[in-house]
């Protein structure tokens, strides 16, 4: 591994290939989605999985555990009444009922770390469970 952002506040570190894939998706749209997470032993944010550009959203949200936290990442892409194409990024941070405590804390003091380094990203979303983060809420954010 190159160099990895360090991020200030708890001492976790972004690898490269967190912001080589992000920027991926940002510019050359391969990735629907990305789902990061946070190896607690070795102190790094890393990828866990990336969703090709055929994916949905009900793909991302199925995709993340009911016992444990993460980030995501999705590309929502969408036609606005002028007929325009648009696309926007939301940055989800996941933090089931479920999961231990001490992965809520260290998901929550990391979050904005890892959204300095993943510039570009439009809104964001906070859930503890998939009706908290919806499609119809992705739809009605980006209005």
């Amino acid at each position: 591994m190159a160099m990895a952002f360090k991020m200030a506040t708890t001492g976790m570190r972004v690898t490269d290939e967190c912001t080589s894939s992000y920027m991926e998706m940002k510019w050359k749209k391969i990735h629907r989605y990305i789902i990061f997470k946070i190896e607690e032993k070795s102190r790094k944010v890393t990828v866990d999985k990336v969703g090709g550009a055929g994916e949905s959203y009900q793909d991302l949200a199925a995709s993340l555990p009911v016992d444990d936290c993460r980030y995501a990442v999705f590309d929502f892409d969408f036609v606005t009444v002028d007929n325009c194409r648009k696309s926007k990024i939301f940055f989800i941070a996941w933090s089931p009922e479920a999961s231990r405590i001490r992965a809520k804390i260290l998901y929550a003091t990391s979050k904005d770390g890892l959204r300095r380094v993943l510039e570009g990203i439009h809104y964001e979303l906070q859930a503890t469970d998939p009706t908290e983060m919806g499609f119809d809420i992705i739809q009605d954010r980006a209005k």
